[in-house]
């Protein structure tokens, strides 16, 4: 990477942010084209301030992570629709010194799962109720899927059921229900539930694709279980991945180059 005057700044904004893949993967892809862009990753806890920054100092654009995706909306000057339904940001785009949110996750969510099986009118069941389900069900909903969604908090899950106008089971129920499609969107196979399905083995046979978005590690005990079942697998990389590849274009409106991304991510995994 050459840094000189010219170089164009890209970020991102979270706290804690130190563990991210995104510099890895941005960065990559930012030399495999020859874009005089650089992109680093800022630990932010004031973010009015944060954004007060961004302005000032011409930032081109951001990713936005864990806990400022909501923070962010009151001080940005528009939104897109999908990410206003969501109530979620997790990329932003700095235009004459106006800062304009969108939301990537369902995007890299819709791209995964879309080289598998056209979402129109098939049935995905989601496991979760928390941001990140929120966002691949409003995404699901915008590509015509049928949403299921199950949960272990009661009143998240319908809520976001209700919001969805779709049903919603309690979590243990799972192994009883079946779609064309599952998607693992809990932090159950993740450190420290790295040893733990949410679903039981036995069930899996009820869902032909299963998509896992717990990238840490790569392949989680439900991704091994699904593939002994003879499911088609997606792992949390996928999603990673596809939602990074969206940014990438809205902040360049140039093709992503997908696999040296791909690549990055996984060096990085491996670090």
């Amino acid at each position: 990477m050459h840094i000189d005057g010219s170089t164009e700044v890209y970020g991102i904004l979270g706290d804690p942010v130190c563990h991210s893949l995104s510099p890895a993967m941005h960065n990559a892809a930012f030399a495999a084209m020859g874009l005089n862009n650089g992109y680093v990753a800022f630990k932010v806890k004031d973010v009015k301030a944060a954004l007060d920054g961004v302005r000032e100092l011409q930032i081109r654009g951001l990713s936005v992570t864990i806990p400022h995706k909501q923070a962010v909306i009151p001080y940005l000057d528009s939104i897109d629709p999908v990410a206003e339904k969501i109530g979620a940001v997790n990329t932003l785009v700095v235009s004459d010194n106006k800062i304009h949110g969108y939301n990537t996750d369902w995007v890299g969510a819709n791209r995964a799962l879309d080289k598998e099986l056209s979402l129109a009118d098939n049935k995905i069941l989601i496991m979760g109720a928390g941001g990140s389900a929120r966002a691949i069900g409003f995404g699901l909903a915008e590509a015509g899927a049928d949403i299921v969604i199950t949960s272990r908090t009661p009143e998240n899950g319908k809520k976001l059921a209700e919001s969805l106008h779709c049903p919603w089971y309690p979590l243990d129920e799972t192994a009883n229900l079946s779609a064309d499609a599952l998607i693992n969107a809990t932090s159950v196979g993740m450190n420290p539930f790295a040893d733990k399905s949410p679903i039981p083995e036995a069930a899996l046979v009820n869902f032909p694709i299963i998509m896992d978005i717990v990238y840490s590690p790569l392949e989680t005990l439900l991704m091994k279980m699904a593939k002994k079942a003879g499911c088609k697998v997606i792992d949390g990389l996928a999603m990673l991945l596809y939602q990074g590849v969206a940014q990438f274009e809205i902040w360049t409106g140039q093709p992503a180059p997908e696999e040296i991304m791909r690549k990055a991510l996984l060096l990085g995994l491996q670090d």
